[in-house]
C-alpha cells in the first residue's frame, strides 16, 4: 500500500498529506497508509506515529463524532489553534501579538445537544458517530459537565414519550443556576396528551424548563444565568458561551480592551454576556437582532443592583448597521458577531470617530477579513487572545483589541 506523510492539520483537524490527501485522526510528521478514495484516505494505519500522539482520554473517541483531536497532545492542539489565527491574519497581510491560548478544562461544557431515538426496547441517546447518523451512547464523555451527562436518561425519556421510530430527537440541554433548561426539536406534533405527559416528566425529574419545538411546555423555575451582578433568564435556544471558563476568559479580554471607557456600545449583545458585567463601570448601549434576548437582558438589568444605565434596541446589524453619527458620545465598542463576521458594521465603524474596539470572534477567517478593513481604515490590531472552550474540536475563538489615534 502507498505510504503518505502527513505534513499539516486542516481546518477541521484532519491530517493532510501532499496531493492533497486527507486522513482523519492523523498528525503532522506521521507516516500512514490506507485506502485512497478520491482525496480521502480511509482505513488509516499509522506506520510512524508522531511524538505528539497520545492515548485518547475518552473511551468513546474512535466511534463518537463529538471530538476530533483527542489523539493529539494538548501542546500540539494549542499551537495549531493559535497558528490557525496567525495564518488567517497573515493571509490579510496582518501580524500582531498573539497571547497564549486559554483552554477550558475537561467536563466543562454547559450545553450539549443529545440525539435521542426510540428503540424496540425503549430509547437510547448520545452523540452522532463520526461521519454518520448512528447514535453513539457516551456514558463516560469527558467533554460535558457531569450534570449535563446525567441528562441523557431524560433525553431517552423524552424520546419514549414524544419521539417516533422514524426520527431522531435533538435534545439541547443547558445547565442553569436552578436546574436543567431543555429544548427539544424533531418530535411528534404537540397535542393535549403529549403536553400533559411532558409536563409530568418536567415535574418528576425536576428540571427548570422544557421547550418542545418553540413552545414552552413547563417551567418549574426560571433557568437563570449569571452575567456579572445580574440574573438573566434567556429565551429558549438563546446563544450562550459554551463553558463558564471560556466566557470568563473572553470577558476578561473584553474588559482589558475597553478599560477606562465610560460609555460603550455592545454590538451583537445577545442576552448581555458582556453588557451586564461591563455595566458595573460604564453606561452601555446594547444592540441585538433578537427582541426576546434584549427583553431578557433588560429585565436582568432592572432587577440587579449597582449597575450603571443600560439601554438597548433590537436591530438587525447585517441589514441596518449602526451609522457613524450613532456612535457619537461613545468611547468604545464591543463586537461579538456570528461566524459570518460583521463586514457591513465594520465599514460604518471605520467612518465613525470610535477609537477603541473589543472584537470577539468564533471564526478567525471572517475576523481577519474585518480586521483588514479596520487596519486599512486607520486602526491597529494591538493583540489577540485565543480561547479554546471547544476542547478537542477544530473550533477556535478569540478576543482582540483594536485602537486608533
Amino acid at each position: 500500500m502507498t505510504e503518505f506523510k502527513i505534513t499539516r492539520l486542516g481546518i477541521y483537524g484532519d491530517g493532510i498529506a501532499e496531493g492533497p490527501v486527507f486522513a482523519a485522526m492523523t498528525l503532522p510528521g506521521e507516516v500512514v497508509t490506507g485506502t485512497l478514495d478520491g482525496s480521502t484516505l480511509s482505513d488509516v494505519k499509522i506506520i510512524t506515529p508522531s511524538d505528539d500522539r497520545v492515548a485518547p482520554p475518552c473511551r468513546h473517541f474512535k466511534a463518537c463524532g463529538g471530538c476530533q483531536l483527542q489523539h493529539a497532545s494538548d501542546a500540539l492542539v494549542a499551537n495549531w489553534k493559535t497558528d490557525v489565527i496567525a495564518q488567517a491574519l497573515a493571509a490579510q497581510g496582518i501580524r500582531t501579538e498573539i497571547w497564549p491560548i486559554l483552554t477550558s478544562p475537561t467536563q466543562s461544557r454547559r450545553r450539549a445537544t443529545f440525539a435521542a431515538r426510540r428503540t424496540k426496547k425503549g430509547a437510547m441517546s448520545g452523540f452522532y458517530g463520526r461521519a454518520s447518523d448512528t447514535v453513539i451512547e457516551i456514558p463516560d464523555c469527558k467533554l460535558v459537565e457531569p450534570d449535563l451527562l446525567a441528562a441523557r436518561d431524560i433525553a431517552e425519556a423524552l424520546a419514549e414519550i414524544g419521539g417516533s421510530r422514524k426520527a431522531t430527537l435533538a435534545v439541547t440541554v443547558t445547565t442553569s443556576q436552578v436546574g436543567l433548561d431543555i429544548q427539544v426539536s424533531g418530535g411528534k406534533p404537540i397535542d393535549g396528551q403529549l403536553r400533559i405527559s411532558l409536563a409530568g416528566l418536567c415535574d418528576s425529574r425536576g428540571f427548570a424548563r422544557l421547550t418542545w419545538e418553540d413552545e414552552v411546555i413547563a417551567q418549574r423555575a426560571p433557568p437563570v444565568q449569571r452575567f456579572g451582578a445580574a440574573n438573566v433568564c434567556p429565551p429558549p435556544g438563546a446563544f450562550m458561551q459554551a463553558t463558564a471558563h471560556g466566557e470568563a476568559q473572553l470577558l476578561a479580554a473584553v474588559k482589558e480592551a475597553v478599560h477606562g471607557a465610560k460609555r460603550v456600545v455592545d454590538l451583537f449583545a445577545g442576552c448581555g454576556t458582556f453588557t451586564l458585567p461591563l455595566a458595573a463601570d460604564a453606561e452601555i448601549f446594547a444592540v441585538e437582532s433578537d427582541a426576546q434576548m434584549m427583553a431578557a437582558m433588560d429585565k436582568g438589568w432592572r432587577m440587579a443592583k449597582g449597575l450603571k444605565t443600560v439601554t438597548h434596541v433590537a436591530r438587525d446589524l447585517y441589514r441596518r448597521p449602526l451609522l457613524p453619527d450613532e456612535f457619537k458620545k461613545f468611547d468604545a465598542v464591543v463586537m461579538d458577531p456570528p461566524r459570518a463576521g460583521a463586514e457591513a458594521q465594520t465599514a460604518e465603524l471605520i467612518r465613525s470617530d470610535i477609537k477603541r474596539i473589543a472584537y470577539v470572534s468564533c471564526n478567525p477567517v471572517t475576523f481577519a477579513r474585518d480586521v483588514a478593513q479596520m487596519v486599512a481604515g486607520g486602526f491597529t490590531l494591538d493583540w489577540v487572545q485565543p480561547v479554546d472552550q471547544f476542547r478537542w474540536s477544530s473550533h477556535v475563538e478569540l478576543a482582540a483589541q483594536l485602537t486608533r489615534s
